[in-house]
């Protein structure tokens, strides 16, 4: 099968183009691979619309509800760099087959959970299995199809890895406003089954390599575990228990820190790592993983910020949230096609520099928001993200494979998606920390101005006090109703204000990517 896979990919550069023909049976497989790594990736956001319907379900509380998402996640970062080395011993073939087929069964119990501990369990296997989808069709797309089509397949894999998130809470939020919750998981049925039956036809069969299952880096296994899922939990958890004050996230964080210490040390070491970390010494590949980071940090950090304004400011529902984070998602679909006909004529790192520059000016026209700063207003800035990301994923993925190995792509693979989904995780747990701060440093200082404009303000009480009258409430308690919304007037503005500076950070982001990249050699 590996010679099989590589015999596209390492033909001779001078022959015709017409030479380098896929068949059919790889392009039906590729697609398999590309449908789960799309429902692995939008089941990582598609409960986030339905959290309070799940968690009045399973009588549980926020707290609890939160680890719907972060069990999922934690096993997903899990999974990833687990993925190279059991799909080596496995055969790609039979572990995309068991890997759909323990999704499709967690997705299903997902639905039959009965509380709050069995969803969190069946999350995490989702999670597990989902996280395997993800840097297996990455690495389908490197080794199916030649180095003159790979752009395609690049372009392709982008439309899951930015598409995906796009959609998934306006989709989950219809879901379970037209049907219910437990369809979320429902839907992952119909499309795992034709996974399934693509890749059982596409690939071929490979023996069982055992020798690596018994030759495991099995410390290697371990720390990587140990110290990606505690991360993922201090970050995703962090905020809520208010960081370092909380000892279950201080000693997270020193389980983390010391097995991602060990375990860096012995993938260095090792004769036949899990990770190849290797591969960072190439400086091109190390930078090209840098911008992934800070492409996760954008990705999903604006899927998360976005969704959480519209509701708490502008009172959205999910289908409203929806209708504006669409121009986000859709428009991508019509520039994807012609992003692999531009890398014929242009440098793939000029697209990536572009890229990132649309990206920035997306969030950096969100950064002079006002109260009257909804939906309609922010169409501009979801065309400018659905512009740039095309141009990111499709080249950075070139930039990134230009002096791989072929061997090497499962490790690069592995490598890319961790640290993209690492920027992501890192990215929320931040701007969550930061919204919390600047809010209440805002309003320190809105309060702390108020006497320069007190006549501004006793006129704006006076006028709130007289209506509250108007509507039947006595002197004091219209007083007391006035005071009450002046402060949370005041309160949304603090908070508008710590959205503001929340895309001005991303923006800086977003900046360096685009100065790291040009800074590459051609």
């Amino acid at each position: 099968m590996a010679n099989t896979l590589a015999q596209p990919a390492t033909a001779s550069a001078g022959r015709p183009a017409d030479d380098f023909a896929v068949p059919r049976r790889h392009w039906i497989a590729l697609f398999g691979g590309l449908i789960g790594a799309f429902m692995a990736i939008l089941d990582i956001q598609i409960t986030n619309s339905s959290l309070k319907d799940i968690q009045g379900a399973l009588s549980a509380t926020l707290d609890e509800s939160s680890w719907i998402s972060t069990s999922y996640l934690v096993a997903e970062m899990i999974a990833i760099p687990l993925s190279g080395w059991l799909s080596k011993s496995l055969g790609k073939r039979r572990y995309l087959t068991w890997t759909t087929l323990i999704f499709t069964l967690s997705s299903f119990l997902c639905s039959l959970s009965w509380n709050m501990t069995s969803m969190i369990v069946f999350r995490a296997m989702q999670g597990f299995s989902g996280g395997a989808l993800i840097p297996l069709a990455f690495s389908l797309v490197v080794q199916l199809l030649p180095i003159q089509k790979r752009a395609v397949g690049m372009a392709l894999f982008g439309i899951t890895a930015t598409f995906a998130p796009s959609i998934g809470p306006t989709f989950g939020g219809w879901l379970t406003e037209n049907l219910s919750w437990h369809y979320i998981f429902y839907i992952n049925i119909p499309p795992a089954i034709l996974v399934i039956t693509m890749i059982r036809y596409g690939l071929e069969d490979e023996p069982l390599n055992l020798s690596l299952l018994r030759k495991a880096d099995w410390f290697g296994i371990v720390t990587m575990a140990m110290g990606l899922g505690c991360l993922e939990v201090v970050l995703e958890e962090g905020n809520r228990k208010e960081w370092f004050s909380s000892s279950f996230i201080i000693s997270l964080a020193i389980i983390s820190a010391v097995s991602l210490v060990y375990f860096v040390i012995n993938e260095w070491q090792h004769k036949k790592p899990l990770v190849n970390l290797r591969l960072l010494r190439d400086g091109q590949f190390a930078m090209a993983c840098i911008a992934y980071l800070i492409l996760g940090m954008a990705l999903l950090g604006s899927i998360y910020v976005l969704p959480m304004y519209l509701t708490q400011i502008q009172r959205y529902n999910a289908m409203e949230i929806g209708e504006v984070l669409m121009w986000m998602g859709f428009p991508q679909l019509l520039l994807f096609p012609i992003v692999p006909k531009l890398v014929q004529y242009i440098k793939p790192k000029y697209l990536v520099t572009f890229g990132f520059v649309m990206f920035g000016l997306s969030c950096y026209v969100n950064t002079h928001m006002t109260a009257d700063f909804g939906g309609q207003q922010m169409i501009l800035s979801m065309i400018l993200r659905a512009i740039g990301s095309p141009f990111i994923m499709v080249p950075l993925s070139l930039v990134a494979m230009k002096s791989i190995k072929l061997e090497d792509t499962p490790d690069a693979s592995t490598l890319t998606n961790v640290m993209r989904n690492l920027g992501g995780a890192f990215s929320i747990a931040f701007i969550a920390t930061l919204l919390d701060n600047k809010t209440r440093e805002h309003l320190a200082h809105i309060k702390t101005s108020l006497p320069s404009v007190s006549v501004d303000g006793w006129q704006q009480l006076h006028q709130q006090q007289a209506f509250f009258i108007q509507a039947g409430s006595d002197a004091h308690t219209a007083l007391q109703q006035a005071q009450a919304s002046l402060l949370a007037t005041m309160q949304r503005d603090a908070a508008i204000m710590a959205y503001n500076d929340v895309f001005l950070m991303m923006t800086g982001f977003l900046a360096i990517a685009a100065v790291l990249i040009m800074s590459m050699k051609d």
